[in-house]
């Protein structure tokens, strides 16, 4: 890897904490009242190392950033919800950006990592809880998801139009 790359990547994963930490500080739920609604603004920074650093590079930036978070956060359950959620989105986004732009918008892109990033969270959920209710909330999950994933696509276009060369 070059250190262009190696550089882009580690200022990316900066970059995603400090969204994620901001995000976190947010109280989302007092204009949003659902558990668990976030905007996903780390994954802003996702998207940039998709189209900027490829497959691997981003996700060194997102297992970097998930772990980073638990080390300051201690939350053993949060880190297990937010690996199978980023996990499954940067997945999703992956092989979205395959059919970018031909058959696929940066829109597309993002929504599919929203709308994965919501069901590897409920299932991990359903694993943790040991119970299979919890997928009834993922419908209204999803329909947050798809909003927060264009809100995202709309953030991250100026920095993929500006960095995004793969």
């Amino acid at each position: 890897m070059k250190t262009k790359n190696v550089v882009r990547g580690a200022v990316l994963t900066a970059a995603a904490l400090a969204l994620a930490l901001l995000e976190g500080a947010l109280p989302l739920t007092l204009v949003i009242p659902l558990p668990g609604i976030k905007l996903g603004l780390a994954n802003v920074v996702t998207m940039v190392a998709v189209f900027s650093l490829g497959a691997a590079g981003a996700a060194a930036v997102v297992l970097c950033r998930v772990f980073l978070m638990f080390l300051m956060t201690g939350s053993a359950t949060g880190f297990l919800m937010s690996l199978s959620g980023s996990l499954l989105a940067l997945g999703g986004m992956l092989l979205a950006r395959r059919f970018y732009p031909r058959a696929v918008s940066l829109f597309g892109v993002s929504m599919a990592g929203a709308a994965l990033h919501s069901v590897g969270q409920i299932a991990c959920a359903a694993v943790l809880m040991q119970s299979g209710k919890i997928v009834y909330y993922l419908p209204l999950l999803l329909i947050t998801s798809l909003a927060c994933g264009i809100l995202t696509a709309c953030a991250a276009w100026v920095p993929v139009a500006r960095f995004g060369r793969r």
